[in-house]
């Protein structure tokens, strides 16, 4: 991925592994004796153009040691399939999980690359017949297949969304179960959780998960924060962020520092209960 091979002017994020999994993560390597919280979550959490993104400022403020396991455009899948990731979930003191979108994980209607699950690799039969008039051959990420599907046909498109969502439910429940011990499970977005049945919005993050849906996973975790931005902190936009010219478009799509000052101030005072 080529934010892990930074160009001229961009941050160097020091890509590390650990233990056996394939997945590079955003280093320095951390050490994992003693008392330490797992970080799992998407783009937010690796902190993408960001010198010091929320589990960074979290550890500064107090003192516990952050392990950074996010990846950029993770789904769930991503750490089910990852035994080595959930062995070292399993070491950590807290787990903290960012609730991730419901478009990136491997269902019955597609399938998506088992470590990098925004792309998408292959429709099952039952998404073909259910939109006979779409070639699947188009698409390599799946935000660009569910928009295209979504403007095909709406109704078509709930039937998948339905699917999802449940996909996603069952997914969630497994991962929690799995990390065991003290875990938090945080919404990191720009607003609260849209409630059942709201017009579906894919430009919006976490892709497809409602405040119903967050009901059926919250008590397989210890505890739930919300972050939710203030229009303050989004107005800062990109002042602090780090990247190439040619990332520029792509850094106004992501929070900036003062949104995951933020995070990491919601964050602490949830931590520190926990501990």
């Amino acid at each position: 991925m080529a934010f892990e091979y930074p160009g001229a002017g961009a941050l160097d994020y020091f890509p590390c592994r650990y233990g056996k999994s394939k997945l590079l993560f955003r280093g320095p390597r951390r050490d994992l004796d003693g008392r330490f919280c797992a970080v799992l979550g998407g783009t937010e959490t690796y902190g993408k153009f960001l010198p010091r993104p929320y589990p960074a400022l979290v550890e500064a403020g107090i003192g516990l040691r952050m392990v950074n396991l996010g990846c950029v455009s993770a789904g769930v899948d991503v750490y089910l399939q990852d035994q080595a990731l959930l062995d070292l979930a399993g070491q950590a003191h807290v787990v903290l999980v960012q609730v991730l979108g419901a478009a990136n994980l491997t269902n019955p209607f597609y399938a998506v690359h088992p470590r990098r699950n925004d792309r998408f690799l292959r429709a099952a039969p039952e998404l073909c017949t259910l939109f006979r008039e779409v070639d699947f051959a188009d698409f390599h990420f799946t935000r660009h297949m569910l928009q295209t599907l979504q403007t095909v046909s709406p109704e078509k498109f709930e039937v998948l969304a339905r699917a999802l969502r449940a996909t996603w439910i069952t997914r969630m429940r497994l991962l929690l179960a799995r990390i065991g011990g003290r875990s938090l499970l945080v919404w990191i977005a720009d607003q609260p959780p849209p409630p059942a049945g709201s017009p579906v919005l894919l430009t919006r993050s976490p892709v497809l998960v409602d405040a119903d849906m967050l009901a059926e996973v919250q008590p397989f975790a210890t505890a739930y924060v919300e972050c939710v931005s203030s229009p303050e902190a989004r107005a800062a936009g990109r002042a602090g962020m780090v990247y190439a010219p040619l990332d520029e478009l792509a850094a106004t799509e992501l929070p900036g520092p003062a949104v995951h000052a933020e995070i990491a101030a919601r964050l602490m005072p949830a931590l520190q209960a926990m501990l």
